[in-house]
């Protein structure tokens, strides 16, 4: 770490988020949320990364952004992305393959109009069952989950946190940091601000991650793979989706132009050389066996690796990470966005609560244990999909296990289920079947729905019998807690709920509980979850 010098005068922090990408912003977006007054996000890149990345938000996500309000800013964007998907499908007309990566929309009580895939195993639709507990009262407008391109989502986000009075910098770089008793003294390009927490959002080659000496371990890269825009001729032959050959595996489409491909004789010698076309030809046509493709322009490259790596915690002293910063994986089944997203999330009202002295600072040490476990279940998920894209004859015989596991009804649910995140919970303290879960979407008798009474960022008191909490538990919270007292039909034994920032359910109680003992959890509830009461607790000021 470097030394501080020469701290800017005026210029103090409550948090500093290195890396303006679409988990940075979200992450400081939380943050004004639950109180911080002062936030910064620094980015060395001067504008938004228009290189292709990730396209799909799951579930989870989905969920999150509307209880935002975000997904109404976002409709002409995925409308757009429709027509781009139609453009294609118009292109490919009757080929099987094309409604692989189409998008999710519509009800939880209807079928996905997609399934996704498996490390390119597509799944069929019509064999998915969405009448499982997991989709029961699932927010309608999230869906199975939405196509959404990167740096769209990006600038969708900087709105958001400009909006919330976030300071983003873009075109600065961190260059080093010094953490102090109370606080890091953080360096960019050479001037110093202090921050009372700082956390590195920037990345898989992560400067903040390196220089606070988190441990990193994991599995080696063994794939070269490049996705990209390009201009194509010669591609009639080419198949749409995903195709495996004896060589590896490519992709054609969703959209004109787009072409992705995995080959694996070794990682690439140097990953972030810039791409050329001539190098994307020369991929393509060893893996499709396609001698007359040609790439005749490039708009947007990247090459990627099935590096899988973790921090073993996510927490050093008053650094912290999220995002890919936290683990890097292969990019399939499309899970790092969203896992960066629900880092952000889980973290960001946390740390503001720290910040304002409405939590101790033992609230933090809850990210790791509820995250943690998430991640390591991202790469082991794409790690097995590695396994099965392999070309040798081993991997081959267990794909084809696999394929008729998939081809099956349980099997479709199981793996949609998996994609989709919905499965995703928590493990908190109580034993309600909803306690640790996304809290359900409820239909309430007001003709709202319990997601839209979270656009604010605070933790949600939910009663539905027509008699409120005592207020002897709840008037100590008046100053950071939503209580609603309503009714709702899907529920009729649910007696109440408490509901986190982040939209878990932290405890819940039925009609026919015992009386002491639901008041005496949502005592312990409160205070964990919602913070300490009266003095040493800074006001919720967002102005």
């Amino acid at each position: 770490m470097t030394t501080t010098q020469g701290t800017e005068q005026g210029t103090e922090y409550d948090v500093v988020v290195a890396g303006a990408g679409p988990v940075g912003l979200f992450l400081a977006g939380e943050l004004r949320l639950g109180g911080a007054l002062r936030v910064l996000v620094v980015e060395r890149l001067p504008e938004v990364d228009e290189t292709i990345k990730a396209g799909w938000i799951n579930h989870p996500s989905a969920v999150a952004l509307n209880r935002r309000g975000l997904l109404p800013e976002l409709a002409a964007v995925r409308e757009a992305v429709q027509e781009r998907l139609r453009a294609f499908q118009d292109l490919k007309d009757g080929d099987e393959n094309n409604n692989g990566d189409r998008d999710g929309g519509g009800g939880t009580n209807q079928r996905p109009r997609i399934a996704g895939h498996f490390a390119g195993i597509m799944l069929d639709p019509e064999l998915f069952d969405a009448s499982g507990p997991e989709w029961a009262d699932a927010d309608p407008a999230a869906g199975h989950g939405l196509l959404m391109p990167q740096a769209e989502l990006e600038r969708a986000l900087g709105r958001w946190a400009e909006r919330l009075g976030v300071e983003v910098r873009r075109g600065v770089e961190l260059t080093g940091f010094t953490e102090e008793a109370d606080g890091v003294a953080v360096q960019l390009d050479g001037r110093t601000v202090r921050a009372g927490w700082l956390v590195g959002c920037d990345g898989g080659r992560s400067t903040v991650r390196r220089l606070a000496g988190f441990a990193f371990p994991g599995t080696a890269p063994e794939i070269t793979g490049y996705q990209a825009l390009v201009e194509l001729s010669g591609a009639e032959r080419l198949k749409a989706g995903w195709n495996t050959t004896d060589v590896g595996t490519y992709v054609h489409g969703p959209f004109p132009g787009r072409i992705l491909t995995v080959e694996f004789d070794s990682p690439p010698a140097d990953r972030y050389a810039p791409v050329t076309a001539e190098e994307l030809e020369a991929s393509l046509r060893r893996v499709s066996g396609v001698p007359e493709v040609r790439v005749t322009g490039v708009r947007t490259a990247t090459r990627f690796t099935d590096n899988a790596r973790q921090a073993t915690e996510y927490r050093r002293g008053r650094v912290l990470l999220a995002g890919d910063a936290a683990h890097v994986h292969s990019p399939f089944g499309g899970q790092g966005l969203n896992l960066g997203l629900g880092d952000a999330l889980n973290l960001g009202w946390k740390l503001a609560a720290v910040v304002g002295g409405r939590a101790p600072e033992s609230l933090l040490d809850t990210y790791t244990a509820e995250r943690h476990p998430i991640g390591a279940w991202v790469l082991d998920w794409t790690r097995a999909q590695i396994a099965l894209m392999r070309p040798d004859r081993h991997a081959r015989a267990l794909r084809r296990v696999v394929e008729d596991l998939a081809g099956s009804g349980a099997g479709t649910t199981y793996l949609v289920n998996r994609i989709s995140g919905v499965w995703q919970r928590y493990d908190l303290p109580g034993s309600h079947p909803l306690t640790g879960a996304s809290a359900p979407d409820l239909p309430l008798s007001d003709g709202t729905r319990l997601g839209e009474h979270l656009h604010t960022g605070r933790p949600l008191l939910l009663d539905l019998t027509g008699s409120p909490a005592p207020d002897t538990l709840t008037a100590p919270y008046a100053d950071r807690l939503t209580v609603l007292t309503t009714t709702c039909l899907t529920r009729p034994t649910l007696r109440a709920l408490l509901v986190r920032p982040d939209g878990f359910v932290a405890w819940a109680a039925d009609t026919d509980g015992e009386e002491k003992e639901d008041e005496d959890g949502l005592a312990a509830a409160l205070e964990r979850w919602v913070g300490r009461s009266g003095a040493g607790a800074r006001a919720l000021t967002r102005g």
